[in-house]
């Protein structure tokens, strides 16, 4: 079976808040579907959080290499891509775009052998787990609505992240912690995310370090993106002197640049993006060497359906994972796919039953959305 068609849709007119300094509206375009089509009329999906213009650029670099290929050989597929663009990738959009491709041939390889990519990775581990609802900071009362909503669509573990944290004093960051769990209670989780990857983002390791011991105060179960995300000593000190768990690299992309970060244990918990970072195959890779570096894996989730499909699927294949990110609310989310994904009574996902990476994509939406 090969691979004859390449088919990219910018999706516009649901994009929710970014936090960004300069903040996104629905209109605009961040988020792209990938579709690899083949001559037997097999679809595989995959998703990148990247403009389609740039992914349309970069496409037109790899089509000639990716076009005749077998539809079944994701890993090696996609690392042939990453090879012959190396002198024009290397990381950025380039890889952001192998990323949604080789995403679709998972699933595409699930499709065509009849079996989940979980299995397909290496084993089912387990077939639930657990989602922390995604949120963006606001001032107290709107925050306080946010937790509330989240809660009630079930989720039992809440991560807040960006402005207005940190962009003020320190007073006005705890009382925005003290509001959240508060508004909460005791048994829901809460993770918060400083935004570091954030154009100009002024704070460095003291502030980091003051703020890491206030959050402890209120059982925070990691802290986020505190320093820039290039600070990699920065990010040693932090992780060596704080008393709550540091995350970080949701941005790095490849894995040779996450490498560093495990040999100095420059970090608690990793944060490797599946729709940047090179793919199911890349994330695969990270989450293993994370795992025989003794640091905690979660997968960076802030994009679609599709792309919290491919993360479930990883998590489920790994020996040790706890955590998906799952963006709440959004359209991409809630109805990119025919069967959207619904946390149950236990704050839990399962995992899809069907093959490949278990979902169908929602075509009426998907126009709905398309980036024109």
């Amino acid at each position: 079976m090969k691979i004859v068609d390449l088919r990219l849709t910018g999706l516009s007119g649901g994009t929710v808040e970014g936090g960004w300094a300069e903040e996104l509206t629905p209109e605009d375009n961040v988020h792209t579907v990938v579709e690899v089509i083949t001559d037997e009329g097999f679809i595989g999906l995959g998703s990148v959080f990247t403009s389609s213009h740039l992914v349309e650029a970069s496409v037109r670099l790899l089509k000639p290499f990716l076009l005749g290929e077998r539809a079944d050989e994701p890993a090696r597929v996609s690392e042939k891509l990453r090879q012959n663009t190396f002198w024009q990738g290397r990381g950025g959009s380039v890889e952001h775009a192998i990323s949604g491709i080789d995403i679709a041939l998972w699933d595409l390889f699930g499709k065509i052998t009849r079996q989940p990519v979980a299995r397909l990775l290496g084993g089912i581990y387990r077939t639930r787990i657990k989602p922390y609802g995604s949120l963006l900071f606001a001032e107290e009362e709107p925050l306080r609505e946010k937790l509330r909503m989240a809660v009630s669509r079930g989720f039992k573990a809440l991560k807040l992240g960006w402005k207005p944290f940190g962009r003020g004093d320190a007073k006005a960051d705890e009382r925005l912690i003290r509001a959240a769990r508060d508004t909460v209670g005791p048994d829901v989780e809460l993770m918060v995310d400083a935004g570091g990857s954030d154009a100009f983002w002024p704070h460095g390791l003291k502030w980091a370090l003051r703020t890491a011991h206030m959050l402890a105060e209120y059982d925070i179960v990691w802290f986020e993106e505190a320093l820039r995300p290039d600070d990699f000593a920065g990010f040693a000190e932090l992780t060596r002197q704080s008393p709550v768990p540091i995350a970080t690299g949701e941005v790095l992309t490849r894995r040779q640049s996450f490498y560093p970060l495990f040999q100095n244990r420059a970090v608690d918990i990793i944060q490797p993006d599946c729709t940047k970072c090179g793919g199911l195959t890349e994330a695969w890779r990270i989450a293993w060497a994370a795992h025989e570096s003794h640091v905690q894996w979660v997968p960076h989730g802030w994009n679609t359906a599709i792309g919290l499909a491919a993360d479930i699927q990883l998590s489920c294949a790994m020996p040790v994972a706890r955590y998906v990110e799952f963006l709440t609310p959004s359209p991409y989310m809630d109805d990119l796919i025919r069967v959207p994904f619904r946390v149950d009574s236990e704050g839990l996902l399962s995992l899809p039953d069907g093959p490949g990476l278990g979902i169908e994509l929602n075509h009426e939406a998907l126009e709905r959305f398309r980036a024109r």
